[in-house]
């Protein structure tokens, strides 16, 4: 298998989004995009991430990895960026190697017509409930099960006391409303049951609550709307109507 690129292939090739199969089933394990000679770079890695182990599962088994490029003569790294993170959603992460989606792809990415019309018309809104609003940026991927978005949302934060008077808990995704849930009560971090393992659990000036969803009204009237208005500063946490 060639394992390097002439000059001119890779002026003509430009950048390009590849895939990695597996000869045993046909089956796309990885997604990727680069220039150059970028499309081997993988075979050559010994370290102990899931896309190592599944080349070292398939040389095992006395085959390499097919090598194909799915696009290329993109005009620039963003549109490989952007094709990587649609193939990586038509496939499903789970269902690869990667470990992640691709880049912006909580904005660019796959999504249904609701969520992409309000990225882009971010129709504002008015909260009149006293409410803690909580960016999730960092977490947030379309497509997440209920349950996950939920434990996203809930913990673990740095919250001061007027986390007490926040009748509801928006989860808030590039100014977005994604959820909301009715707080039932707070707990210290890492004392409730999470599907999650998130890190710092041992501050005690973390905290993180239970709730369930907040009625339909209250859903209907601030899902998918702009609240990016309300963030003054980068940190993830707002209060509104909690003085």
């Amino acid at each position: 298998m060639k394992k390097k690129l002439s000059p001119s292939v890779i002026k003509e090739l430009g950048f390009y989004v590849y895939l990695y199969i597996n000869p045993i089933d046909d089956s796309i394990f990885y997604v990727g995009k680069g220039k150059g000679n970028r499309v081997f770079d993988h075979l050559k890695d010994e370290g102990e991430s899931e896309k190592a182990n599944a080349i070292r599962e398939i040389r095992a088994n006395g085959e390499e990895p097919k090598i194909e490029i799915l696009v290329h003569g993109l005009p620039n790294e963003e549109a490989a960026y952007q094709i990587e993170a649609a193939v990586i959603d038509v496939i499903g992460v789970k269902n690869l190697t990667n470990g992640i989606r691709g880049w912006r792809s909580g904005y660019y990415g796959r999504m249904d017509i609701e969520q992409l019309v309000s990225l882009y018309e971010r129709e504002k809104v008015k909260i009149k409930e006293p409410a803690i609003l909580i960016r999730a940026n960092q977490l947030y991927k379309y497509g997440m099960s209920e349950v996950e978005l939920y434990d996203i949302t809930r913990g673990i934060w740095r919250v001061g006391k007027e986390r007490e008077k926040a009748k509801y808990a928006f989860a808030v995704y590039e100014g977005i409303v994604r959820e909301v849930y009715k707080i039932e009560q707070w707990f210290p971090a890492g004392t409730t049951f999470s599907t999650r393992n998130p890190r710092g659990v041992d501050d005690p000036e973390r905290w993180e609550f239970i709730g369930k969803l907040a009625d339909s009204k209250i859903r209907d009237k601030y899902l998918y709307k702009s609240v990016e208005e309300y963030f003054k500063s980068r940190f993830p946490i707002t209060y509104v109507n909690c003085d």
